[in-house]
């Protein structure tokens, strides 16, 4: 975040702490109601403001800078959370956080659409819960639940895009280099969904963005040309390679993901052999700054796309996004239930 867009924030939030009781403090932050019963389907949806307001609600939750009766944001609010993907980091820090809030989740397990239609399980769940998250194959789902429910819905991730990884991410990045614009971020590995939603978030902030990737495996090419348009109004340089050594030149971070995604295990051999070369390690590492930090969303397939030495090593931060998922995701909670 810069200095203009922190010191806005700030200012009119300042008020947070003194909020009547019964009243969410968010209320006085500026801008805070503008998601209030939205959903948060990708990153294309939201604004650089938008972006930048979760970010800080996020920092301000991690900090501490409510007391402690003023952060029941969620107090009498229920969750629904479904899953068509196993979880770690998404079922623990939305659960966590809903409880956290004062509230509370439901873990749903199961492929949507097969017993009952997505649209019906949107209209049951809008007359029992307060918020919907779902972690699903098809972007498509999403899109039914949010058509089809009255209740915010959030995306926990689909094929399309990770807006809830994004959130953390950035904020991980504004705590390691104190702001956001003008920094380089480089990926290397997969154009996936991940990428896809880091790369609209750069463009959107001013922030210069690099992918190297395999010819074959670049980014969703309507959302590239998204970004490339968006670029041209913030300044973000944003850059397409197949050169590792290229893409992070300059780099103040270096992002991977693993190759193989959950659903494309069929491919393993194939793109293992594909992605030889698109390793982070300490020889690519030495090409970026000398202060460059590794990131990686995980789950990590070590000695595949990123080395031990590199993950566990000092230029890690990986283990803070994995935190910061936490902080992000009730951020995205208290502005929108």
């Amino acid at each position: 975040m810069n200095d203009e867009s922190a010191a806005a924030l700030n200012a009119q939030g300042s008020q947070r702490m003194s909020a009547p009781h019964g009243r969410s403090p968010l209320n006085y932050i500026f801008g805070a109601d503008q998601l209030r019963g939205r959903d948060i389907i990708g990153i294309e949806d939201l604004s650089k403001e938008e972006l930048l307001l979760i970010v800080q609600v996020a920092s301000d939750l991690k900090q501490n800078k409510f007391d402690s009766t003023q952060t029941q944001f969620s107090k009498g609010q229920t969750l629904a959370m479904l899953f068509e993907k196993p979880s770690l980091r998404t079922r623990v820090t939305f659960e966590a956080g809903m409880t956290q809030l004062g509230g509370s989740a439901i873990y749903l397990e199961g492929q949507l659409g097969i017993r009952e239609s997505v649209s019906d399980v949107a209209k049951n769940l809008d007359r029992w819960l307060d918020g919907i998250m779902a972690r699903t194959f098809d972007h498509e789902t999403v899109l039914q639940l949010a058509a089809n429910a009255k209740v915010p819905v959030i995306n926990g991730l689909s094929d399309r895009e990770h807006p809830c990884q994004a959130f953390a991410d950035f904020l991980t990045l504004q705590e390691h280099k104190g702001k956001l614009e003008g920094l380089k971020l480089a990926f290397i590995g997969d154009g996936n969904n991940v990428v896809n939603s880091l790369m609209l978030f750069a463009a959107k902030i001013g922030m210069h963005f690099s992918i190297a990737c395999p010819r074959g495996y670049e980014p969703v090419k309507e959302l590239w040309d998204i970004t490339l348009e968006l670029a041209k109004t913030t300044g973000s340089k944003i850059v397409l390679t197949d050169d590792p050594i290229d893409a992070v030149k300059d780099a103040d971070a270096v992002y991977t993901d693993t190759w193989v995604s959950m659903g494309q295990e069929s491919e393993s051999e194939k793109r293992i052999k594909d992605f030889k070369g698109f390793q982070v390690n300490s020889a690519l590492l030495a090409n970026a700054k000398s202060n460059v930090i590794a990131m990686h969303c995980l789950p990590a397939h070590r000695g595949y796309e990123i080395t031990d030495d590199v993950l566990d090593g000092n230029q890690s931060v990986v283990f803070d996004q994995a935190e910061n998922r936490l902080h992000a995701q009730k951020a995205v909670i208290a502005l929108t239930l």
